[in-house]
């Protein structure tokens, strides 16, 4: 096994894998090795897949996501392959080959994946970085190559790991998990150890989505099927904002954003502005407080000086200014035009900023905070349910291609699973995945109501109710009750038979938490 904090299984995961234990011996040897790999993925980080086409910007993103710069954001080899980050104990490269063989490196001079890996790129299966960071002790980032690269090869990795099986056609390995459709090409060896498929993914997106983006983003909800995969698991970032032409970028990309959302509305769950480089550059420790000070240098120009500075990139390095070229390119490099100039406002409005506070108001105006939350929200808060999710899909698959043995004895696992208390979640989190796929359709007002009841951290936001001040125990039980009966009557009454189910299990899940509010009302049950 790859080096790993392994992380205590949450409640979901637990249940499926104390029925793959259970499995397990009556099962044909070849099954039961097979059930082993996917009990082996509850115990691991989420794998969140960042995918985009090339030269999107999907390094910077990757580098801000960890806190650390080492995708390389240029085009060297590394980067046309799939580059997995991971947390490790010792920071250390390894680049696995398709043989399964591995070659050890160390992380560049600058601390990036190294230009020279050693290896024949026709070899290499992928890159497994390992990194003390602490983001990566619950999440695995996996970098991949762009979409739209003139390198097919490139172009056909990353198509790999999000599932394209027409791409895989006359591979000689099967992964872990088969694809949706019942095929029984798979991924090749070296993704197959290194990921089998994804469990989440964030798409990296600049000015417009293009088909073959929205091709892709169905490739890998079709891969895993809507079970384990759907909107709920997916997420845009409208990258490079900045370079959005018009008098206010940021407005400007807000609106794009939010045409893109409703555009890929049944693909992700939402799309988010972002400034990929500023957002690099201050999450990484890349603005320093020398940048900081030139930046004081640059506020303390003359106008004329300073308007004549900020026309273009070229002018902005003109020797005859009285600031150091070398300060001034770094800081080009660093925020572009864009960045400098917002923190140069950010200087005039008060002069007095620390290189910190400075640092802290640019990542703001980069708009990685949100992406950050959405992470945190939609994925890392969401863990234990996604992965145990992708743990059914998977069992699924594995029973298509079985033997009629076992596909008995996973089928008739698998529904006594999903018919326990403790495993309605799941149920729900399909739910959720046929709504916001378009699968079933449900008025707005439901559909935002299932969203929260499957993405709520407790059960005020799970309700819907104000947090400030705090609802009381009485008063969360009756909601809970009130919304539970709302779903019955919608499931019995008006509703198509589509519908019907969605609601049914709603209901279940509303109940469910009246259930556990009632019980923490008389202690427990006591």
């Amino acid at each position: 096994m790859t080096e790993q904090t392994q992380l205590a299984a949450g409640a979901l995961c637990r249940v499926v894998a104390d029925m793959c234990a259970a499995l397990r011996p009556g099962l044909e040897q070849q099954t039961a090795a097979r059930v082993d790999q996917i009990a082996r993925r509850l115990t691991g980080p989420l794998q969140l897949a960042i995918a985009g086409r090339i030269k999107s910007g999907k390094s910077t993103v990757v580098n801000a996501l960890i806190g650390r710069r080492v995708a390389p954001t240029d085009v060297r080899e590394c980067t046309r392959i799939v580059t997995r980050f991971q947390y490790g104990t010792v920071d250390r490269v390894e680049v696995v080959r398709t043989n399964g063989n591995r070659v050890i490196l160390p992380y560049d001079p600058d601390g990036l994946v190294p230009t020279d890996l050693g290896v024949d790129p026709a070899d290499i299966a992928l890159i497994d970085a390992h990194l003390t960071s602490a983001m990566l002790r619950d999440i695995t980032v996996i970098d991949t190559p762009g979409l739209g690269s003139l390198d097919a090869a490139s172009a056909q990795r990353t198509r790999q790991l999000l599932g394209d099986v027409a791409d895989l056609a006359g591979a000689s390995h099967t992964s872990d998990i088969k694809p949706a459709n019942g095929d029984d090409e798979g991924l090749d060896a070296g993704s197959e150890t290194a990921i089998a498929q994804a469990e989440a993914v964030l798409f990296v997106l600049t000015q417009a989505a293009r088909a073959d983006d929205v091709e892709t983003l169905s490739i890998f909800r079709a891969y895993t099927t809507p079970k384990a995969s759907s909107p709920v698991n997916a997420i845009a970032v409208l990258n490079k904002a900045d370079q959005i032409v018009a008098d206010d970028p940021i407005a400007a990309a807000g609106e794009l954003a939010a045409a893109q959302a409703r555009a890929l509305e049944h693909r992700v769950s939402g799309v988010l502005p972002l400034v990929g480089l500023v957002a690099e550059a201050t999450e990484t420790g890349l603005f320093t407080e020398a940048d900081a000070e030139t930046l004081r240098q640059i506020v303390a120009l003359d106008p004329g000086s300073r308007m004549l500075l900020f026309l273009s990139t070229d002018l902005f390095l003109r020797p005859e200014i009285p600031i150091s070229v070398p300060a001034r390119a770094r800081l080009l490099e660093r925020l572009d035009l864009f960045g400098i100039t917002r923190a140069v406002g950010l200087l005039d409005a008060d002069p007095t900023l620390s290189a910190g506070e400075l640092r802290r108001r640019l990542v703001g105006s980069s708009g990685f905070p949100a992406v950050r939350d959405v992470i945190d929200s939609a994925f890392r808060r969401r863990a234990d349910g996604i992965k145990a999710n992708v743990a059914i899909a998977a069992l699924e698959s594995l029973a298509a291609g079985a033997s009629p043995h076992d596909r008995m004895l996973i089928g008739d696992a698998l529904e006594e699973l999903v018919a326990r208390p403790e495993a309605h979640q799941l149920r729900l989190l399909e739910a959720a995945a046929l709504v916001s796929s378009g699968t079933v359709a449900l008025p707005a007002e439901q559909a935002a109501e299932l969203n929260r009841l499957v993405t709520g951290s407790g059960p005020v936001e799970q309700l819907g109710l104000a947090a400030d001040p705090a609802p009381a125990p009485d008063a969360l039980a009756h909601a809970a009750l009130e919304a539970a009966a709302r779903w019955r009557s919608f499931a019995t009454f008006g509703s198509t038979p589509a519908q019907s189910r969605v609601a049914h299990v709603v209901h279940r899940g509303f109940f469910l938490l009246w259930q556990q509010l009632q019980a923490g009302r008389n202690g427990g049950g006591r």
